[in-house]
């Protein structure tokens, strides 16, 4: 098993943890890191681009001139796409551009990219990560006694004060994961996913988090 510090969020080292290798130690499968954020980058896509073609144009029902004999080139509509306001040949239409993956795909693709970071060591374990206010500067000054700038904070449950103190700030995007029983189901709430892990250079997470990972994906 890897063995990572922790720290406290003065940059204080606090102590040791060990990762478990059947989420942060896999086998990585770039394809399925790939087919993972390309999902979600075609998820975000709204495709309702929309251009007209010859039949949806407007007007030209009429032939412009005759056939012969004026000294032009022969023209059947104005609604031919080589006329100015004319159709588009091949115009783009509304669709759907989402796809699917199944749950162990995208399960593998996100312990993939975990342990990516874990063998390039941009993981910081942090003991906690609570703030009693809404404060941007606090979280900024984290971020510079951990030495990091671009970063994507992963906590246990939604933290609203670390998430608003974080907003504006443009290089720190948080993440949460949690594990919920109701009514005797287990259940995940996690905003965790392969594009930000992969975007941000270092990944901060507590070790509340970290457990609640390994409990989902071990």
């Amino acid at each position: 098993m890897a063995k990572v510090v922790v720290y406290n969020i003065e940059g204080n080292e606090v102590g040791n943890m060990e990762l478990n290798d059947a989420v942060f130690g896999v086998e990585i499968n770039e394809h399925l890191v790939k087919m993972a954020v390309v999902q979600q980058l075609a998820n975000k896509r709204q495709g309702t681009q929309k251009a007209k073609t010859r039949s949806e144009v407007s007007g030209g029902g009429r032939k412009p001139w005759r056939q012969k004999g004026t000294g032009h080139a022969r023209q059947g509509s104005t609604r031919s796409p080589q006329w100015t306001g004319g159709g588009v040949v091949f115009a783009p239409t509304p669709r759907d551009y989402s796809f699917k993956m199944n749950k162990r795909e995208k399960a593998l693709a996100l312990k993939s990219a975990l342990t990516s970071r874990v063998n390039e060591g941009k993981i910081i374990v942090l003991d906690s990560f609570e703030l009693d206010e809404i404060k941007t500067k606090k979280v900024a000054n984290v971020m510079s006694n951990l030495n990091v700038q671009k970063a994507l904070i992963v906590t246990n449950g939604k933290n609203d004060n670390l998430i608003l103190s974080a907003n504006n700030i443009p290089t720190v995007r948080t993440s949460s994961i949690e594990v919920v029983n109701e009514d005797d189901k287990r259940q995940v709430r996690s905003t965790l996913n392969v594009y930000d892990i992969l975007k941000y250079d270092t990944l901060v997470v507590t070790k509340d988090a970290v457990a609640a990972i390994e409990e989902v994906y071990a």
